[in-house]
């Protein structure tokens, strides 16, 4: 057994307190013979602090397309020659989509804006589209809508949205290298905020957009020092049309030691599958990781790209026997 996965069993796994940056570099840098043993930790430490159950959210888009930031991965963005075209979404198509996820068994419906941050429109829009999701289906709303000010944190506070995803993606020292319309410390003041307001964070991030290793272990720290309520954990998916759509895809191996890299950070956050798994994990992939730290998942597709049919995840669960959180546990 390596020293540090020694040490991480008795930081992490007996004593709950995450590793440092330099610990999570070091189970970076594990060699492959010892993936298993790390998966198997990572498995226990989420076990122990977490507990068996796995949340299951859907995420629809409220507004798609057209945003004026220049996120090098993202199809969305206006600047870029992607297909994705500007289109919003209406109020009885929005509670459709709530009503299907819910019946999937999700207890999370994620309304999105491709947006900088949200304008009077699109918050009227929203606390029309909470209401009537609220009206017609039991299903916890969380939203992810770009930047906010104060103002605006507390209206969605108001309308009754208990989570609010921003991801910083990736970490501070590589963050101009993907992002230059706007700043890391811009995204870090609204989640501040949006904590501070009694909402739930959810910030995670993409792998694979070019970071390094020592990159990747600086982002997994500073999440940690964020300590958010959930950590949506995605892989790169090349889109044509982006500035990173040539990149090569995450290997498989690296993805599933990373994931346990950050629940080893992190032992009682929820640790939830993301977009890109399908192409960097597979089948097996997927299943190694549930057995690796992740105790969430996004069922179903994502804003731009497909993923794996809610059916094959909530079969998946099944076969591992891990229950699905019901909706009264996550109050």
């Amino acid at each position: 057994m390596p020293d540090i996965l020694d040490r991480a069993r008795t930081k992490v796994l007996d004593g709950g307190t995450g590793l440092s940056e330099a610990e999570i570099l070091e189970v970076l840098r594990l060699p492959d013979a010892d993936l298993p043993a790390l998966l198997q930790l990572a498995h226990d430490v989420r076990m122990k602090w977490c507990g068996p159950e796995v949340e299951v959210e859907g995420i629809v888009s409220l507004k798609t397309g057209g945003c004026p930031e220049d996120c090098h991965f993202c199809s969305q963005s206006g600047l870029f020659a992607s297909p994705v075209r500007a289109v919003w979404l209406d109020i009885p198509s929005l509670v459709e989509a709530a009503k299907q996820t819910a019946a999937t068994g999700a207890t999370e419906f994620c309304i999105v804006a491709a947006v900088r941050g949200p304008d009077k429109r699109l918050m009227e829009q929203m606390r029309a589209g909470v209401k009537a999701i609220k009206e017609a289906v039991d299903i916890q709303v969380a939203a992810s809508l770009g930047m906010l000010t104060q103002e605006q944190v507390d209206e969605l506070v108001e309308m009754g949205v208990h989570r609010y995803n921003h991801n910083l993606e990736t970490c501070e020292s590589y963050f101009p290298n993907v992002v230059t319309t706007h700043s890391w410390e811009e995204r870090w003041s609204t989640l501040k905020m949006v904590r501070d307001s009694g909402m739930e964070v959810c910030c995670g991030g993409i792998l694979g957009l070019g970071e390094t290793v020592e990159q990747r272990a600086e982002f997994a720290a500073q999440l940690a020092e964020l300590d958010p309520h959930e950590v949506p954990l995605n892989f790169l998916n090349p889109r044509p049309g982006t500035p990173l759509g040539d990149r090569p895809v995450v290997e498989g191996k690296d993805a599933l030691r990373a994931i346990a890299a950050f629940r080893l950070a992190m032992p009682r956050t929820i640790l939830r599958y993301a977009g890109g798994r399908e192409i960097t994990l597979g089948d097996l992939g997927t299943r190694d990781g549930l057995l690796g730290g992740i105790n969430a998942v996004i069922v179903g597709n994502y804003l731009t790209t497909l993923g794996r049919p809610a059916t094959a995840d909530l079969e998946l669960l099944q076969d591992l026997k891990m229950p699905v959180k019901s909706l009264s546990a996550t109050f």
